[in-house]
């Protein structure tokens, strides 16, 4: 256990910032599965409306440095590839 009083104070942080962040990637995955099911479906207006909701929300999970923003950029490139080669 810490002694020094900043380092206390880091691990109350860290307990907070930890609890916060499961809440954010919980709530990313719940738009990556929307657009999956989507392309899923093969429902290609669902899926854009989908692909438009998440692409702010990764950004926003990239600028708060919850995802990496090469994965970020990663995982958009190929949910459109994907949602363009619907029919």
């Amino acid at each position: 256990m810490a002694n020094i009083r900043s380092a206390k104070k880091r691990t109350r942080q860290t307990v907070r910032r930890t609890a916060v962040n499961r809440v954010r990637e919980s709530q990313l995955r719940t738009y990556l599965r929307k657009v999956e099911e989507a392309i899923a479906a093969g429902n290609k207006t669902a899926a854009t409306a989908a692909f438009r909701a998440v692409q702010p929300e990764l950004m926003r999970g990239a600028h708060r440095k919850i995802l990496h923003r090469n994965a970020v950029a990663r995982k958009l490139s190929r949910l459109s590839v994907r949602i363009k080669k619907l029919s």
